[in-house]
Formats: structure tokens, C-alpha cells, sequence
């Protein structure tokens, strides 16, 4: 789950640390007249160093773990596919986590100084891919952010980034009074709050690619309860579509759920109006791969990348005999298992603690591969993101429970005794449902999380799912009464403390689909500081206010981190792969070649 990295603060308040909103504050950048990034710029000239034409063959065992329409989707597999389909209003270079550069927008959004208002202006000659084949318009992204509120969309963040904007408290879908298009270049965002500055960052999330109205809103509107059909029936505004049949339906052609997913060149994209190459004629994404043997294939073969993360075998043959083949992009972002807090046993939190302080955040760390892949966790903001060393750096903030990497069974008797099972081990009489991902190295963290709670003494149902269902049927559904996910991931959204804890331990943010609080933590504490904390401007005070935030989720043992991530990718000797290290080091399609 994403993701980014961006600078884009309040315009004339705090222009020392803003990247992309550089030229709003007299500053110089290395862009062109209309505020795009030079074809000279790190991720642009990485790309350039292949040769254009042939077809990139992604392979994976897991299918894509989010819908693949850019309004609905919050996965760094899914964002992988669309970021060369859909052109949002800003978006990252490939090997710079630290610069977001205008995409579909023509130039840096305008923040009021007083916070409340953002401007952003539209590009000119960018059009949809058939059967649209039109210029995009301002009013085609206040679509798009607009359907982001639909439940028939359920976009995960729309609320949290957009929800300070006029009229978006009661959105489900249609017009938002805060959201205005007065011309055909202009897009204007009215807020109650003065948020601007994190709603300006949040467009570079796909939510922000256009999505034309008088076409896509008969797919969109469906039955209570139902799933919008746009994503079947997708137009692209990107370099790439989705392979589509003569009426423009993509289900069965180039989306096909389960199996794979095919690109192939836009005709309606025109290299003068974005700095990509796009040197690929193609892409296909191959779902149902043996982790093992596609590993190797990648390795041996030739045009092939992995977009699994590879077994602790792969990475071994692959530093010892592939080393240029293999690349660890580093702050993924962490991974930690979360305990429903909502419902019994884990409601109570001496006995999520007694859980945290018996599992063995190495071996955990050992089944994927080792310490190559990163440090044990100790709290949530990870290394690189704003906040992380007020918050303890790779200290932590020193809670007992997870002060040993390798598990403490002596202190997790304790905690259990202080949960009132004197003799130190669990008698209650629940059976507690552990679901985890079947994909290989995932499928051993969810066994040895298994075989910790059975030490502790809990009767456990263990179901090791793919990773859509395990997300989509049961950790971020509420209702399935889960009470234990062991494999979940989390990127920032861009560079700012709040994208990692909010959505993820707010209570604001419990939602009855496409929940991204799977521990259901709902502690008014922490909330009221989570509301206090995101009206701040200033970074440093950022920083600090959700450092604390983060020591006190840490405390509450809602959530057990116990990775921090340097994902490993493998590619094959002749892929040129630009790796986007904001989304995990995938390559990213658009700058990416063969050699």
C-alpha cells in the first residue's frame, strides 16, 4: 500500500523545503519554460539509456491487489501499471524520491498564503485514447476526484487528503461545491481548513488523473452496493492502455483478472505535451507464476522483470551470481501484522503486547531473505520519512515489548499475567483467525506469526489467501471479524509523517470497505492529536507533533511493526529498468527499455 515522496508546502511560507513548488517562490529549477522536468533530469536520462521498441514481460505469482481503475486504487502494484496509462497532475521521477514535477498539470500548484485556496493550471494538447479522443479539460479531474467519494468507487484516501474541501464532508459522488473548474485550464480547490499544503502534495496520487464525465459515468453508475464498470471500459491519457476491443472494453483483452494485463501504445499520446520516452511497444503483466521458477526465468531469460517480491532463495542466487541483476530500493516503506482491537482477545493490550514482545522480528526478517532487505522494526515512521529520528530514529521510542528482536517469551509471559492468566499462558476460549498472504517468503512470515500466538497458548485458524483477497475479502473488511493480519505493508504517500499514520491508525479513517485502519485502533488521544497535528505548517513542527503520534500508536500495541523494508527487484540482463524507488523500485513502464 503507496507510496510517494514530495515537498509541496503552504507557497510563501515555507518555499525553503518545496521542490515542485520551487518556481512559485522565485526559485530556479532544472524544468522547462511550462515548469516540466528536463529530459536531463535523473529518472528521464536512466530511461534514455535503452533502445526503443519490444515488449517488457512482467511476471508474478500474485494477481494486483487493488482494482486497476485510477480513482479506486491504493497498492504499489496497481499504481506500477497506472502511472503509465494515466497522467494524475503531478507525478515523481522515477530515481528521485525527493522531486514531484508537473504532469498533467502545466506548472507548480498556487497555495493561498492563508492555506485555504489551491490553483492549479491544466496542460494543453494532452488527449484521451479511443473511443474519447478528446483534449482533457480542468473539469475532467474535478471528475475524478469527485467519483474518488462514490462508494461505488471507494477510493481509501479521497477523505483523508481532499475531505478539507467545501462540501466533500457529505460527498458520495456527485458535484463538491469546493471544487471548480472556471475555465478549461484551471482547476480551483476551496477548503475549510487551512490543509492546502498536504492536499496540494496529495495530487500526485492517482486520484488526479482526468477521467472524462459524459463518458465514464455510465459505468459509474451502478446499483447500491455494486462495483463502478469504468475500470472494464478505461480511456487512457498516458504513453500506454490498457489493450482494448473495437469498442473500447478492456475486460477480456487487456485486462484479464487472475491471468494478465496487456499495454500497448496510446495513439492519441503526443511525445511534445510529456518528458517520458516511452521506449516499449508493449507490456504484458503474467499472474500465476511459481514464485521460484519465474525468478529464475527473470534472471536467465531476457526482457523479463519480477513484480513479486522475490524468495529468500532468489535473493541469495541472485547477490552471489546476478549482482547487477538485483536492485534494493531502499525506503519501501515497513511491515508489520495488525491485532483487531475491536473484538476479543485483542481488545485487551497487555495481550497485544505479550504478542509483540514473543515474536522473533529477525526470523521474521530471515525467512525473506535477511538483513539485505533491512532493519527490524521498532516503531512506524520508517527510515527517510519526515519525523522518523524525532520519533526514536532505529531506536524506537523504547517500549519493553519490542526492545528484543528475537522475542522475549519472558516478558510476554508477564504481560500476560498482567492480562489476568497468571501461569502465563492464554486459556481463553476464542479460536483467533489469522489471515496471511499464500505468496512465498509472505506465506512463512504468516506461519511463524501463527506459531508465536500458539506458543502464547491461542487456539489459531490460520488461511494463507492471495494477496487481493487477503486485502480485499478479509484484513480491510471489518465485518469479516478478523482478528489477526500478519503481512501488511505501508509507503508514504509523499513525504510527510501524516501519510503513513493517518490513514493507518486513525479512527477517522475506519471505513466498512476498503478499511486502512486494519487494527480498527480508534483511541480518542490519539486522534484529537492526529487533528491538532495536521493544521500544523511549519515541517519541523510536522515532524515533531506526529513523531509523538507515532510513539504513542507504537505504545498501544495495535499493530506489531517488524520490517523495514529494502525491497529487492530482479530484472533481466538485457531490461533497462528505471526503478521507481518512491513505489518500491518497480521499473517504471514509461522510462524503462530493453537494451
Amino acid at each position: 500500500m503507496p507510496r510517494l515522496l514530495a515537498r509541496i508546502l503552504l507557497a510563501g511560507l515555507l518555499c525553503l523545503t518545496l521542490p515542485l513548488l520551487l518556481a512559485a517562490c522565485g526559485g530556479d529549477d532544472d524544468g522547462g519554460a511550462d515548469g516540466t522536468a528536463a529530459a536531463t533530469t535523473p529518472g528521464a536520462g536512466d530511461g534514455a539509456g535503452g533502445r526503443s521498441g519490444g515488449v517488457l514481460r512482467i511476471v508474478t505469482e500474485e494477481d494486483l491487489a487493488a482494482p486497476l481503475d485510477a480513482g479506486a486504487t491504493y497498492s504499489a502494484g496497481a499504481f506500477n501499471v497506472l502511472t503509465a496509462t494515466n497522467r494524475p497532475l503531478y507525478r515523481y521521477l522515477p530515481d528521485d524520491p525527493t522531486r514531484a514535477v508537473p504532469d498533467l498539470a502545466a506548472a507548480a500548484p498556487e497555495v493561498s498564503d492563508d492555506g485555504r485556496t489551491v490553483t492549479v493550471r491544466i496542460r494543453d494538447g494532452v488527449r484521451y485514447s479511443p473511443p474519447v479522443n478528446r483534449e482533457v479539460v480542468a473539469r475532467d479531474v474535478k471528475y475524478a476526484i469527485e467519483r474518488g467519494f462514490s462508494p461505488a468507487v471507494g477510493n481509501g484516501y479521497a477523505g483523508l487528503y481532499y475531505g478539507a474541501v467545501i462540501g466533500a464532508d457529505r460527498a458520495t459522488g456527485g458535484p463538491i461545491a469546493g471544487i471548480t473548474a472556471p475555465d478549461d485550464r484551471t482547476l480551483v480547490f476551496r477548503l475549510r481548513r487551512p490543509t492546502g499544503g498536504l492536499l496540494a502534495e496529495a495530487l500526485v496520487l492517482p486520484l488526479s488523473a482526468p477521467v472524462p464525465a459524459e463518458y465514464a459515468r455510465r459505468f459509474d453508475r451502478v446499483g447500491e452496493g455494486e462495483t463502478s464498470q469504468y475500470v472494464n471500459h478505461q480511456v487512457a491519457t498516458g504513453p500506454y492502455r490498457f489493450k482494448a476491443d473495437a469498442s473500447g472494453r478492456v475486460l477480456g483483452a487487456g485486462i484479464v483478472p487472475g491471468r494478465r494485463y496487456v499495454l500497448e501504445r496510446n495513439p492519441s499520446w503526443d511525445p511534445a505535451t510529456d518528458d517520458r520516452p516511452a521506449h516499449l511497444d508493449g507490456i504484458e503483466w503474467s499472474v500465476g507464476n511459481d514464485p521460484n521458477v519465474a525468478g529464475r526465468q527473470v534472471l536467465e531469460g531476457s526482457g523479463m522483470s519480477l513484480g513479486d517480491t522475490p524468495t529468500a532463495a532468489l535473493i541469495k542466487r541472485a547477490v552471489e551470481q546476478h549482482p547487477d541483476q538485483i536492485f534494493f530500493s531502499p525506503g519501501a516503506g515497513s511491515r508489520f501484522a495488525a491485532l483487531n482491537t475491536q473484538i476479543p482477545p485483542f481488545d485487551d493490550p497487555n495481550l497485544r503486547k505479550a504478542v509483540a514482545a514473543a515474536l522473533d522480528r529477525n526470523q521474521m526478517r530471515l525467512v525473506r531473505g535477511g538483513e539485505v532487505l533491512g532493519d527490524p522494526a521498532t516503531h512506524f515512521l520508517y527510515p527517510g520519512v519526515s519525523g522518523f529520528e524525532e520519533a526514536g530514529g532505529m531506536e524506537g521510542p523504547g517500549v519493553d515489548f519490542l526492545a528484543n528482536p528475537d522475542g522475549d517469551m519472558e516478558l510476554a509471559r508477564r504481560y500476560l499475567a498482567a492480562a489476568g492468566y497468571p501461569d502465563g499462558r492464554y486459556t481463553g476460549s476464542e479460536t483467533v483467525d489469522v489471515v496471511g498472504d499464500s505468496g512465498d517468503p509472505s506465506d512463512k512470515n504468516a506461519q511463524i506469526f501463527d506459531e508465536t500466538l500458539r506458543s502464547l497458548g491461542f487456539r489459531t485458524k490460520l488461511r494463507l489467501v492471495d494477496s487481493g483477497t487477503m486485502y480485499g475479502r478479509f484484513c480491510t473488511v471489518p465485518r469479516a471479524k478478523v482478528e489477526v493480519c500478519p503481512n501488511l505493508g505501508w509507503q508514504r504517500d509523499f513525504d510527510d509523517p501524516q501519510t503513513v499514520l493517518y490513514a493507518a491508525f486513525s479512527g477517522d479513517a475506519i471505513a466498512a470497505q476498503n478499511n486502512t485502519n486494519i487494527p480498527q485502533l480508534d483511541d480518542p488521544a490519539i486522534n484529537a492529536a492526529m487533528a491538532r497535528a495536521e493544521l500544523l505548517v511549519d515541517k519541523q513542527e510536522r515532524a515533531e507533533a506526529w513523531a509523538k503520534i507515532d510513539r504513542m500508536i507504537t505504545e498501544t500495541g495495535a499493530a506489531i511493526p517488524w520490517l523495514w523494508d529494502k525491497q529487492p527487484v530482479l530484472s533481466s540482463k538485457d531490461v533497462h529498468c528505471a526503478h521507481q524507488v518512491w513505489n518500491q523500485g518497480h521499473c517504471d513502464l514509461a522510462f524503462s527499455s530493453l537494451r
